[in-house]
């Protein structure tokens, strides 16, 4: 027996193993295959101020190593993740952590959806702050790409409310590192990371763009070296528990960002793949210390050498 118990900060999970925002709906239609109370946490689609319809299809695009997506942060807005028995509602009737990931198209748009989740937040465990989507024409990545901005929605979620922050960041900029201190020093508890990196593909025999919004997020095993690059600058950087994602596939995908300096994984675009790939990551991760004799998890984070 292994101890699997993941602590980011004064938030303690199960485990490590996530979810990754926008890869796992809800929650409902994955829990038709398991009880996804046993994951460390699920991560909900974003949520913004109103209901939002996304981008124009076609919107998704297989490549060679991943999937390019330009869903458009589609989402039922904050009054109905808050009610309606298909979201919050039903994650709290299954026990299951859960994780909001918000975003806005203002930085004011932010503080108002974080003060609606602080005034009814029974059974949120924490705040995802997304400012990293490439999908969105207004907000999204325009506010991960900008130090100064980044740091304002920040400060402006912190003040509306107390759960623990989380800031995804964005991996289409220079130096990802200096993002985090920037968000870490605004309010942030901890960071995740990577979000998709731009991406573009082209149906050469129709000579179209193959995604309507023409360019989409890149996701998937072809950016995970990159993603594993960048999650161990930023463990060098910052003293704030670090959650890894991007091209998780396995268990050695998910130790490998552990390694790096992850404390925690996020599991993404496998699971379109394999509606139980995050369980099956944590079967890998468990696999992976009981080999080495390793009586935590948390004895391989950022034990590269």
């Amino acid at each position: 027996m292994v101890d699997l118990t993941c602590r980011l900060g004064g938030l303690v999970l199960k485990n490590p193993v996530l979810t990754a925002s926008g890869t796992f709906g809800y929650g409902a239609e994955y829990h038709r295959y398991y009880d996804i109370a046993r994951l460390g946490a699920v991560v909900v689609k974003g949520i913004r101020l109103t209901p939002s319809p996304g981008n124009p299809t076609p919107r998704v695009a297989e490549v060679t190593g991943g999937m390019l997506n330009a869903i458009g942060l589609q989402g039922p807005g904050v009054e109905a993740f808050l009610h309606d028995e298909h979201y919050l509602p039903f994650l709290r009737s299954v026990g299951a952590t859960v994780i909001v990931n918000l975003w806005g198209t203002s930085i004011a748009e932010y503080g108002e959806v974080a003060a609606r989740l602080e005034a009814e937040k029974e059974g949120i465990a924490a705040l995802e702050i997304n400012i990293s989507c490439p999908n969105v024409k207004h907000g999204g990545v325009a506010f991960g790409t900008d130090r100064k901005l980044a740091a304002e929605v920040v400060r402006t979620v912190r003040r509306a409310t107390s759960l623990p922050l989380i800031t995804k960041l964005s991996p289409n900029v220079s130096n990802i590192a200096d993002f985090a201190e920037e968000v870490v020093a605004a309010g942030s508890d901890m960071v995740s990371l990577i979000n998709t990196i731009t991406g573009m593909a082209i149906d050469i025999e129709r000579r179209r763009f193959k995604l309507a919004n023409r360019t989409g997020g890149l996701s998937g095993p072809a950016v995970k070296p990159v993603a594993v690059r960048m999650v161990y600058e930023v463990a060098q950087r910052v003293s704030v528990p670090v959650i890894g994602m991007g091209g998780i596939m396995t268990g050695e995908d998910a130790v490998e960002f552990l390694l790096a300096g992850a404390d925690a994984v996020a599991v993404g675009t496998a699971n379109f793949v394999d509606p139980e790939a995050p369980l099956k990551v944590l079967a890998g991760i468990e696999r992976y210390l009981e080999r080495h004799q390793l009586k935590s998890v948390s004895e391989l984070v950022g034990a590269v050498r």
